[in-house]
């Protein structure tokens, strides 16, 4: 058993087995075009939108992976489809090299912070996946407010979700208090309005319901979304005994985490959920 050790502070970083190579994307795994597609959402009639690019190689009746990227604070579903940022970049091209359908959603559009019809839309997002093709594992990854929201959504519907990439976000709401305009708006209220909405969305009082592979990004420096609730929920998963847990700790990263580095947690992460799957 090999562990893999990112961070450089002495809290944890947990791997299973495995070498962390950083590949490189290659004309081979040149996947399809980017399709925008659109649903009629359940829980209020509205028309939502998500970006949907195959793999290169596609055959309907063969089981594939899908991993749905949410976008940061600010952007929506396009984010992670055209934009040149280490963590959209790697999402693409770990994807692509491993035949991933590649899901982008507005999830609400700028400013969700996976509020209650945020999560309704990915709910039935899935549910609409599953129905278009044989997905057999589905993978959320997240930077910033994407971040956040996929530690948010794998807490509350842990069953829906084989493995998570979460970079740069926070796991506790109630504590976090940036951009509190915006997550007022998408909650409901206020924390002092709708305390239970803001604790249910607070991964790290519910670090038992992560169950699945994940990995972390965090940076010392970064201001904006600090990194303390990411380590302590990591700590917290990493004294329960678990292996497939990944904390990149870096003391010199901002709000910002690099091309290679998320290659190497995505990898992580699938390395980990595919030796969880095999026999």
């Amino acid at each position: 058993m090999r562990h893999y050790l990112r961070s450089r502070r002495p809290i944890l970083a947990l791997a299973i087995g495995c070498t962390l190579l950083v590949g490189r994307f290659t004309a081979a795994d040149e996947p399809a075009p980017a399709v925008d597609r659109e649903f009629t959402a359940a829980v209020d009639g509205s028309i939502q939108r998500y970006v949907e690019v195959r793999p290169a190689v596609f055959d309907p009746a063969t089981p594939v992976d899908a991993v749905i990227a949410l976008h940061g604070h600010g952007s929506d579903r396009w984010q992670y489809i055209q934009t040149d940022r280490g963590e959209c970049r790697g999402v693409r091209d770990v994807a692509a090299r491993h035949g991933m359908l590649l899901i982008s959603p507005d999830y609400r559009a700028k400013t969700s912070w996976m509020g209650p019809q945020a999560e309704a839309d990915v709910v039935q997002l899935i549910e609409i996946l599953r129905e278009k093709h044989d997905v057999r594992r589905i993978y959320l990854a997240g930077a910033s407010m994407g971040g956040t929201a996929a530690l948010i959504f794998a807490a509350l519907h842990p069953e829906l979700i084989d493995g998570v990439l979460s970079e740069n976000g926070t796991a506790n709401m109630v504590d976090y208090d940036q951009f509190q305009d915006a997550i007022r708006a998408a909650y409901g209220g206020s924390k002092q309005e709708v305390p239970e909405e803001y604790r249910r969305r607070s991964p790290e009082l519910a670090a038992e319901k992560l169950t699945m592979p994940i990995a972390f990004t965090v940076g010392g420096e970064d201001a904006l979304v600090p990194p303390d609730s990411v380590r302590r929920l990591a700590g917290q998963l990493a004294e329960s005994g678990r292996k497939n847990v990944l904390l990149d700790d870096d003391p010199q990263r901002g709000h910002e985490t690099g091309y290679d580095a998320t290659v190497a947690a995505f990898e992580f992460v699938i390395r980990a959920v595919e030796g969880q799957a095999a026999p």
